[in-house]
């Protein structure tokens, strides 16, 4: 069904768009920009699987850095060769700590809060983008994009507020988005107190135990001792990974020709990337050009050069999923004959 769906979305674009300049923007588009968006990718998923690795750590597991970065391969692998966007990879990879000692909450809580910290520091990273669109010498750019989503009324209200104060607005947003999580552990118990166990506790041939809530599990989780810490390291290692995110997307535009301010690229990326994880596609193709196409178009990017650069953007995560395609058949020739995986 979700096959079905991304290829009818798919077949929807290409039916509303001139194909003939799409095939021309993609057999035109520069190699070298192409090279550079793949590589700031794999740096990309490099520093998020080391950041998943940190937090494993934290977390009580005995992984190595070489096995953190092969299992999140082989996470990506699935998340673009299987139905479900991101959660098949999420859940192979809660499922490999769980076989390596990690319990239950703590296996499903490693990839919540790392999937989590990537999405919350994005939605920082587009706040600190319109920010600067709004310093610069030119805020009617993001404005008027805006404003052409509104209705008559609040278009007229919102063009009417001062770009200095809605760029402070911005700004103090982006400040308490990267603080709030910090002020979280701070206000938490002390490690220590009285609580549910550590997610750690409990083995990976234990039964399933009944698991708490999830907020009941974070709250858990900001007692332990070096919370602040380790959400500190998360959610800087997450910056890092959403910034290269976000230049390769603008590398694929580059390679087809699109100049775009920085604070632009930042914006885009927020409804891009998100939908590119809705599981309601497969590997997130369909829904990722859908959002490509609008939110670019919403800053005059023609619709084929948008839909070209959503494919440019997808085909830079499938051809890393290639190193975890092989992880995963490695993992299927070392199982034992009619083992099943660790469930």
């Amino acid at each position: 069904m979700r096959l079905a769906l991304g290829l009818c979305v798919l077949a929807g674009l290409l039916a509303l768009v001139d194909t003939a300049a799409l095939r021309r923007s993609l057999a035109g588009a520069d190699p070298a920009w192409l090279l550079l968006g793949l590589g700031s990718a794999v740096l990309a998923n490099l520093l998020s699987a080391l950041r998943w690795w940190a937090l494993a750590r934290w977390l009580g597991a005995c992984v190595t850095p070489g096995w953190a970065v092969a299992r999140y391969a082989g996470g990506i692998a699935l998340n673009a060769l299987l139905p479900g966007a991101v959660v098949g990879g999420d859940l192979y990879r809660a499922q490999a700590l769980r076989a390596h000692g990690l319990g239950w909450a703590a296996a499903g809580l490693s990839v919540l809060v790392d999937r989590g910290a990537g999405l919350w520091m994005l939605g920082v990273l587009a706040l600190a983008g319109a920010a600067l669109a709004l310093l610069g010498a030119e805020p009617a750019a993001l404005l008027d994009p805006l404003a052409a989503l509104l209705p008559t009324g609040p278009q007229a209200a919102l063009r009417a507020l001062p770009a200095a104060g809605l760029a402070a607005a911005c700004a103090g947003l982006v400040l308490a988005c990267t603080l709030a999580p910090l002020a979280l552990t701070a206000r938490s118990p002390a490690a220590g107190s009285a609580g549910p166990a550590s997610p750690a506790s409990d083995g990976p041939e234990a039964a399933p135990p009944a698991l708490p809530s999830r907020a009941q599990a974070l709250r858990a989780l900001a007692r332990r001792p070096g919370a602040r810490g380790q959400l500190a390291l998360q959610l800087l290692a997450s910056l890092g990974v959403q910034l290269f995110s976000v230049g390769t997307l603008a590398c694929a535009g580059l390679a087809l020709g699109v100049t775009l301010p920085a604070w632009t690229w930042a914006l885009v990326a927020l409804p891009i990337f998100l939908m590119s994880t809705l599981p309601i596609s497969f590997g997130g193709w369909g829904s990722r050009e859908a959002a490509a196409v609008l939110a670019l178009g919403a800053f005059g990017v023609p619709a084929p050069l948008a839909l070209g650069i959503g494919l440019l953007y997808g085909l830079a995560a499938l051809a890393q999923a290639l190193p975890g395609a092989a992880v995963l058949a490695a993992e299927r020739r070392q199982r034992p004959a009619g083992a099943q995986p660790a469930a």
